[in-house]
This record gives C-alpha cells, sequence and structure tokens, in this order.
C-alpha cells in the first residue's frame, strides 16, 4: 500500500470516528405546563394573511384533483403538500380550526391561505373576507 493509499485511509477513518463520538447539545427540561421556546416555533409554519372561498368554486376540481366543497375543512396554499393537516389561528379573535390543504393559491399578492367557506366560519372571518393568522403544524 502506498504512503498516499495509507495517509488517505487514516484520515478518513479519523473523520468518520469524530463524527461517530460527537452527539447533540442537550435541551433544559421545560417546566412543568409550559412548552419551551424552541417547540413553539417549531410548530408555527407562516404568518400572514388568509381569505376564504366558495362560490363560484364550489363542485369544480381543486388543483390536487378532488372536488372542491366548501363545506369541508380544506384550504389552499401555494406550496405545502396536498394532505397537510394544520391549524389556523386567527390572531384577532383566538379561533381556530384543523383542515387539510388540497388546492393551490390564493392568488392574490400578500395572501398566505385560502380557506373553504366552512373554515373561514370556524376562525370567523366570514364577515371581514380576510383576517391574519398563524399557520400551525398538527
Amino acid at each position: 500500500m502506498s504512503f498516499k493509499s495509507a495517509f488517505t485511509l487514516a484520515l478518513a477513518t479519523v473523520l468518520w470516528l469524530g463524527g461517530c463520538a460527537t452527539r447533540a447539545p442537550s435541551q433544559p427540561d421545560p417546566v412543568e405546563g409550559d412548552e419551551p421556546a424552541a417547540v413553539l416555533e417549531e410548530r408555527e409554519i407562516e404568518r400572514g394573511q388568509a381569505s376564504w372561498y366558495g362560490d363560484p368554486f364550489h363542485g369544480r376540481r381543486t388543483a390536487s384533483g378532488e372536488i372542491f366543497n366548501m363545506h369541508d375543512l380544506t384550504a389552499a396554499h401555494k406550496t405545502l403538500p396536498f394532505g397537510t393537516r394544520l391549524r389556523v389561528r386567527n390572531l384577532a379573535t383566538g379561533q381556530d380550526v384543523l383542515l387539510r390543504i388540497n388546492d393551490r393559491g390564493p392568488h392574490v399578492r400578500g395572501r398566505i391561505i385560502d380557506l373553504s367557506r366552512a373554515a373561514a366560519a370556524q376562525v370567523g372571518l366570514l364577515g371581514s373576507g380576510t383576517a391574519t393568522v398563524v399557520l400551525l403544524a398538527e
């Protein structure tokens, strides 16, 4: 075995063993009844303006291929995978809804999610049409 080959093998072994020896830093124990701040930040996906849609889209095919039913708890998001379940909370009212992403949108600048009529009713934005919301991972 040449010196170069032996050196490369020794270097690879040292790097491999060094990688095995590291461990993640430990997290402090949470106070009973409180979630650590890091967990709260991980759950939040996005904040911004929500709107809702119903007629004339009711009964039409969504981007996922299913038929849109404005009475189901669903929503349109630009990038989240179809089938993603998330909680949408209206920051003004504190009301929230658990729903599923089944469509693409919204197609209005400055909005992050379009809720079905049923989901919009649960978070209290039917009257105003839009609200500032937070999207939370479920």
